[in-house]
């Protein structure tokens, strides 16, 4: 039902990119009052709320059965994040989910269709689709400045995993939702989606480089599972209905790396967008568009899609932004952008990328 005036009540579930990103985001959101967290780790919880003088949930079940909670931020790692948010949404909460949104496409299936029944809003932190410059390409695409595109290229070589000597965790184990694909691949398929269009068919490569790390509980290496490499082409599906041809190399292994590039050609000009700075979604990124065989000029973002603040966590701003996207489709009754919709579309890609790569085959996206 449409909401008054006041701000949507939340809670965080997650307390890594939860306290370091959403916090200080809904702090500063006027249409939400963060109210509570929530961690598994009862000495992590007691340190967060203290330090951020926010009230402690000890269990999930005292959280979303709390009548003054109404949207609930899940920043968890990956594998329990189905569980929580079916539980939640059971309850009658409106969610915000971190990507990957769950595990495979089944799991999201499932929670589209209980949030359906109680006409939930769920939103999936797709922050890029918040960045400016992002925004700016998707307007020159829009605008059809650069009319059908030939070839996408998008290059995400990251060093975040590089260092063997980086411990064992989640994010080595494929049955948890760790790998490059959760952690980019998310991302840079909806990033493809949004600019361009659907996809149609896939065939990748995913690769194991570091192949075992050491487990701190067992004191002993431990083998790695998920992919720290993945490399897709993909046909993508324009708006004219023309398949166009996409390539994809993810990476979280390459050092001294390119980081972010993502190139655009199309029948009336070029456009890349790029950045060389790993930590940050906003500081470093540059965005270059030709029109019609002129070289190409550096675009400053729409004075309209400016942030009206920026932190020094360049981080916080897009999910802020997201997070304002939600607040309003729960008082308006709107539907969500980015939501379970765009999730479903992501993870579906995610799923066929690790099947290609089993198999051999190229597959259709059904």
């Amino acid at each position: 039902m449409p909401y008054k005036n006041e701000p949507i009540r939340i809670a965080i579930a997650g307390l890594g990119f939860g306290e370091s990103v959403h916090i200080p985001a809904s702090v500063f959101n006027e249409n939400i009052e963060l109210i509570g967290l929530w961690h598994p780790r009862a000495e992590r919880l007691k340190e967060a709320c203290v330090k951020h003088n926010i009230s402690a949930y000890k269990s999930w079940e005292d959280l979303i059965n709390d009548p003054k909670i109404e949207g609930i931020i899940i920043a968890t790692p990956p594998a329990p994040r189905y569980e929580l948010a079916l539980k939640a949404i059971k309850a009658g909460k409106h969610l915000l989910l971190e990507k990957p949104t769950c595990l495979n496409s089944f799991e999201v299936i499932d929670l589209q269709r209980n949030a359906l029944k109680r006409n939930l809003k769920i939103a999936v932190n797709y922050e890029y689709r918040a960045v400016p410059l992002f925004m700016q390409a998707k307007r020159i695409i829009s605008e059809k400045n650069l009319y059908e595109p030939y070839f996408v290229k998008l290059d995400w070589l990251m060093s975040s995993r590089a260092n063997p000597d980086r411990p064992w965790n989640w994010y080595s184990d494929k049955n948890s939702g760790g790998g490059v694909l959760g952690a980019l691949g998310t991302h840079a398929f909806d990033i493809i989606h949004w600019l361009i269009g659907p996809t149609h068919s896939l065939s990748s490569i995913n690769s194991t480089s570091i192949k075992k790390r050491v487990c701190p509980k067992l004191k002993t290496n431990k083998e790695v599972t998920s992919e720290d490499v993945s490399i897709s082409q993909l046909q993508v599906k324009s708006i004219n209905n023309n398949l166009i041809p996409v390539q994809i190399n993810l990476s979280a292994v390459t050092k001294q790396s390119k980081g972010f590039s993502l190139e655009i050609y199309g029948s009336n000009g070029t456009l890349i967008l790029s950045s060389e700075n790993q930590k940050d979604y906003v500081h470093g990124f540059g965005l270059w568009f030709s029109e019609k065989g002129e070289v190409l000029k550096n675009i400053q973002p729409d004075s309209d899609l400016s942030f009206s603040k920026i932190w020094t966590d360049g981080r916080i701003a897009p999910v802020a932004r997201i997070q304002s996207l939600w607040a309003k489709s729960i008082k308006d009754g709107t539907p969500i952008i980015p939501g379970l919709v765009e999730g479903l579309a992501s993870q579906k890609v995610c799923d066929k990328v690790k099947e290609s790569n089993s198999t051999g085959l190229k597959l259709e996206i059904n």
